[in-house]
């Protein structure tokens, strides 16, 4: 029972945090939250394995967020990496459409 609560006021506090940070949230955040609750979730399970629930969550906590923060900003990084590279291969499609309008113009002026 002491177990649930440890995990239910985990819940309430990261529900509170996220629901003030007032903007959408990044994918490191994201991984942040999904770590820390996994990492609570599981330490308390393992913690009342061995009687001590509160601090098996507070460990595992603060262990998946560590982690999930660690991945999410690995995947935030790639989301960057491929936005750049949709930013990029947009701007070529503009000019190769541009070109290609600029070569017609051309062939109907019969200069080409």
């Amino acid at each position: 029972m002491k177990y649930v609560g440890v995990v239910l006021m985990g819940v309430l506090l990261l529900t509170s945090v996220v629901g003030c940070s007032g903007g959408a949230l990044s994918t490191r955040e994201k991984g942040a939250g999904i770590g820390a609750l996994g990492g609570a979730a599981v330490g308390g399970i393992i913690g009342a394995t061995v009687g001590h629930p509160g601090a098996g969550a507070a460990i595992g906590g603060a262990l998946g967020l560590g982690a999930g923060a660690l991945v999410g900003d690995q995947m935030q990084g790639q989301e960057q990496k491929q936005a750049e590279q949709q930013h990029q291969t947009d701007a070529n499609q503009a000019e190769l459409d541009r070109q290609r309008r600029e070569l017609e113009r051309l062939k109907k002026q019969g200069e080409y």
